[in-house]
């Protein structure tokens, strides 16, 4: 099935606003799972359904601390 990738960039108001690739989308809140936050990787898929993928989450976590740890040495 056809799906996108997302990742939410922050909340104003009932909205989040999700970055897909260089362009950003506010998606209202009530389309999004219960418990997400900024950060948060996410795959929006043709037929409506939201998913979290907590171990992407956690690679681009980790990718982006070594970007930091090596700009900072």
């Amino acid at each position: 099935m056809k799906r996108r990738r997302g990742i939410i960039d922050r909340f104003e108001g009932d909205l989040a606003v999700v970055e897909f690739g260089e362009v950003m989308e506010d998606i209202p809140k009530s389309r999004l799972p219960d418990v997400v936050q900024p950060g948060d990787v996410l795959w929006f898929y043709k037929d409506g359904r939201v998913e979290v993928d907590v171990e992407e989450k956690q690679r681009l976590s980790k990718e982006i601390d070594e970007l930091m740890d090596e700009l900072w040495e």
